[in-house]
């Protein structure tokens, strides 16, 4: 799966935060749910107009921008 499918950023929707494309659901919001608990099956009835594979295209962006991200070291 590519997220980029799936995900999109625009300054004119969420304050351009990563949204599920065609919706106002953040990247944010599907993280939270699943970090307390949820399933992806009650997600997807809380959010019927989302799909499995948005909730995986989330996860996998999340997963990214982590992987792209640089640690700075701090002074010992």
């Amino acid at each position: 799966m590519n997220h980029v499918d799936r995900i999109e950023s625009n300054p004119n929707v969420m304050l351009g935060k990563p949204i599920i494309k065609g919706t106002r659901i953040t990247v944010e919001q599907i993280l939270k749910k699943l970090a307390g608990g949820f399933s992806v099956d009650e997600i997807l009835s809380s959010y019927d107009h989302i799909t499995k594979e948005d909730v995986f295209a989330s996860i996998e962006y999340a997963a990214s921008v982590i992987a792209d991200e640089h640690v700075i070291e701090t002074a010992k």
